[in-house]
């Protein structure tokens, strides 16, 4: 199919022209093992080093902190797990959020069948953790706090370097899930204070399949995978060339015009908030109004079935999600805006718009006027919507719509 107009950048990001041209002869001519002791091979591990120094860069770490994975899934739960087991004798106490991405979730429960203890803080209506809440819950035995830098489906940076610091006050390791994050705003891990960050190359224009883990010098994790020594005996299996190269020359190029970029993609995001609250009747903006990812925008309709206004904008041309695309098809309301205290009907009628610097002001028109045409017939067809337009029930829905009723 033809994609008119993509909007949803926090699920995959177009890999970029200069990206593609720098893998493609390690598809084929240059082919070498990087465990090989011969030319072909050293040359495999000069280029390695190489986008390892270019994901370094843009953290502010030292290459030897950086460890590729084959996604930031695999970065995630080898930075819970490995930091559990390595943390055992200590404490089997760990803190998260309510509001993490499913690779974090699903690895705390994985833990919790393993004799471990999982915290899940609340979040704010803006789905923002509370530093005093972690403080509270931070105990003796507590070894890991995993919070996310900025959540994927509503885009609310979290207070990470407050965070990061409360849980060193306590002894406790700190992970953060920047797969969203990374390369679209300035991260530093020294300003961060974080112990592990992890990552993933599809989302800033890079390949999917490669992804790293950053891990503080002087930090110890067990190996995730085991067999040979790659990886400096962290992480086994060789490595993934051409995708690693892609990766660190995403990272390089993201580095440039950074903050410029940011500026110009939330001007958009802006503007695209803007006529939504203003032309559509109970759209909310999940989130937190200011502090979010340049190319965030989360909305919930009030009355809409969130999955129908998805597939109506698919056949028109124009790529969204309803929450992220990780969950995409599980028939159930996100868990980020329930934890956010949305009831499950408003949860229900989510829309995820994420921008790129690509998309345009006309684009944003469009989409818009696509989105009024296709809320007001998705309501003309709900029962629940007739009895609220008519005054007869289902009146304490406007309480989620300052302004916007």
């Amino acid at each position: 199919m033809n994609v008119q107009i993509y909007m949803d950048h926090a699920a995959t990001t177009p890999v970029r022209r200069e990206v593609v041209n720098a893998m493609l002869p390690f598809f084929t001519d240059r082919f070498g093992n990087p465990s090989s002791p011969y030319r072909e091979g050293m040359e495999a591990r000069q280029v390695i080093d190489r986008a390892r120094s270019q994901v370094a860069e843009v953290l502010g770490a030292s290459p030897e902190e950086i460890t590729f994975t084959g996604c930031g899934t695999e970065a995630d739960n080898w930075a819970l797990v490995g930091a559990a087991e390595m943390g055992r004798r200590r404490g089997r106490h760990i803190i998260t959020s309510s509001v993490e991405h499913h690779a974090v979730l699903n690895s705390c429960r994985y833990l919790e069948q393993r004799g471990y203890r999982v915290t899940y803080l609340p979040v704010s209506e803006e789905g923002v953790v509370f530093v005093e809440d972690l403080r509270r819950a931070l105990r003796r035995d507590t070894i890991l706090v995993s919070i996310m830098t900025a959540n994927n489906e509503v885009g609310s940076i979290q207070p990470i370097a407050q965070l990061a610091e409360a849980a060193h006050e306590r002894g406790a390791l700190f992970h953060t899930y920047s797969v969203h994050a990374f390369a679209h705003i300035s991260l530093s891990v020294e300003e961060l204070q974080v112990d592990l960050l992890s990552a993933s190359g599809h989302k800033f224009g890079g390949p999917k399949g490669v992804g790293f883990l950053y891990i503080r010098d002087g930090v110890s994790l067990e190996p995730f995978l085991h067999g040979g020594g790659q990886e400096s005996g962290r992480r086994a299996g060789t490595e993934n060339v051409a995708e690693i190269v892609g990766m660190g020359e995403a990272a390089r190029l993201s580095a440039i015009r950074m903050e410029e970029r940011a500026v110009h993609v939330g001007q958009l995001r802006n503007y695209l908030i803007r006529r939504m609250r203003r032309e559509i009747p109970l759209c909310r903006l999940n989130g937190s109004q200011e502090n979010r990812l340049p190319g965030n925008a989360s909305f919930c309709f009030a009355f809409v079935d969130g999955s129908a206004l998805v597939l109506r904008l698919g056949a028109d041309g124009i790529c969204a999600s309803g929450a992220s695309a990780c969950t995409a098809g599980s028939g159930q309301p996100s868990h980020v805006l329930l934890a956010m205290g949305l009831p499950g009907e408003l949860a229900a009628g989510s829309l995820r718009l994420t921008l790129g610097e690509e998309n345009t002001r006309a684009q944003i028109d469009r989409v818009v006027e696509r989105i009024a045409v296709h809320v007001a017939e998705l309501r003309s067809r709900s029962p629940a919507y007739e009895e609220f337009r008519q005054g007869r029930a289902h009146r304490g829905i406007l309480r989620y719509f300052p302004g916007n009723g």
